[in-house]
Formats: C-alpha cells, sequence, structure tokens
C-alpha cells in the first residue's frame, strides 16, 4: 500500500482545523501530520516535521502571516509545497499570496471534494488553480510584461533626451504649467508649446500627463 501523503494545516479558526484534519484523516492517501494556529508556529512546524505539503490560511495573528509564513518556509525549502486556504479573494491579496510562491489558491466556503481535488493536484505536482484565481494570476502576468515593455521604451527613449528636454519632463513631475515652465526658463510660450510636442512625439503620447503618468507608474522619476 503506497505511503500515505503528509499533510500540515495552519488556520487560526479551531472548528476549521479540526474539520480539515478530519476531512483529510478520512482519505486513504493522504493525513495531517501536524498543525499551527500562527504564522510562527507554522514556520517551527516546517523546520521539525516532514511533510509532502502545508494547508495555509494567510489571516492568522496579522493579515498576512500565511503569507510571511509561506515566504519564510520557501527560503529555507524552496520545494516546500503550499496551497493558501483563505476567506479573502481581493485582487491584491491573490497577487501577494501567489507571489510568495503557492501552489495553488483556495476560497474558503468550497466544497470539501473541491479542497480534495486541488490538494491532490498540487501533490501530484500539477496545480489547478479556480477560474477566477487564475484569470487574476494571468492579468497581472500581462500588465507586468505590458509594464516591462513600457520601462524598456521609455529607458530607450531617455536615453535620447536633450539636457533641455530633461529640464521640461523634471519641470512637469513638479506640477508645472506650460506658462510657469517658460517663466522659470525665460523663454516664450510659444517655445515651450514647440518643445513639449517633441516630447510627445518621442514616447508616442497625446498628453504631458500621460508622460508623466507613466514616468511614476514605472517608478523612475529619479532619473530626472
Amino acid at each position: 500500500m503506497p505511503e500515505k501523503k503528509k499533510i500540515l494545516i495552519a488556520d487560526d479558526f479551531q472548528l476549521l482545523r479540526e474539520d480539515l484534519t478530519e476531512l483529510i484523516n478520512n482519505q486513504s492517501d493522504m493525513e495531517v501530520v501536524g498543525t499551527a494556529t500562527s504564522g510562527k508556529e507554522i514556520v517551527n512546524l516546517a523546520k521539525t516535521v516532514d511533510y509532502d505539503l502545508i494547508l495555509m490560511d494567510i489571516e492568522m495573528e496579522t493579515m498576512s502571516a500565511g503569507i510571511a509564513a509561506t515566504e519564510e518556509i520557501r527560503d529555507k525549502n524552496p520545494e516546500a509545497a503550499v496551497v493558501f486556504l483563505t476567506a479573502h479573494e481581493t485582487r491584491e491579496m491573490i497577487i501577494t499570496a501567489m507571489g510568495a510562491g503557492a501552489l495553488d489558491y483556495l476560497v474558503k466556503g468550497c466544497e470539501d471534494e473541491e479542497i480534495l481535488y486541488h490538494i491532490r493536484c498540487a501533490l501530484e505536482g500539477n496545480p489547478v488553480m479556480s477560474a477566477k484565481i487564475h484569470e487574476t494570476v494571468m492579468q497581472e502576468y500581462a500588465r507586468l510584461q505590458k509594464s516591462e515593455r513600457s520601462l524598456l521604451f521609455f529607458i530607450n527613449n531617455i536615453s535620447k533626451l536633450t539636457s533641455t528636454e530633461r529640464e521640461m519632463i523634471k519641470f512637469l513631475l513638479q506640477g508645472y504649467k506650460v506658462q510657469e515652465i517658460a517663466n522659470a526658463r525665460c523663454v516664450e510660450v510659444s517655445t515651450i508649446k514647440t518643445q513639449i510636442k517633441g516630447l510627445l512625439r518621442k514616447f508616442g503620447c497625446s498628453r504631458t500627463k500621460e508622460i508623466v503618468g507613466i514616468i511614476r507608474d514605472l517608478n523612475i522619476e529619479h532619473l530626472f
């Protein structure tokens, strides 16, 4: 008979912890070998107990204790398999949690069979995500790809800016209007407008607010 897969459970809600333990222990292919009520406890447990997968709550002693615990556990053991089971399903929480290296993300309230299915898939090395979780992760992946392309495009164009154009962007980042830039540089408004048109062409934008917004989104204000 194949050896049972060893599961750790981390959840600060006693009743749920007991229900999950009973559910898993009733299976022929897996068993619970330890439980924890906090992020700190599961980190310590993972150091001393042999396990195949951790079923991890996110909000325990803090709002993101499970995420911090996962990062710490995987820092010492990059192969550690973690599946989050949490009440939170906001986009920010999903992205942060999956960024910690978890294999899957389940929302509390799902059927027992769904929990077992996700655990088994993760144990087999073929984790599955619900449609919503998968869509959220893929949207973030697409956003990061777009940001990377935007960053490369901007860095490439920034390297081609003249000193005057750099100074113009610096004024724009400080919130200066066209007239104020003209006054600061002691030139005609028409000159500033011409220079702004040149900047817009270089960056493929239609308004100066777009240039400022992209620079801030990419967190490269320090380049000016």
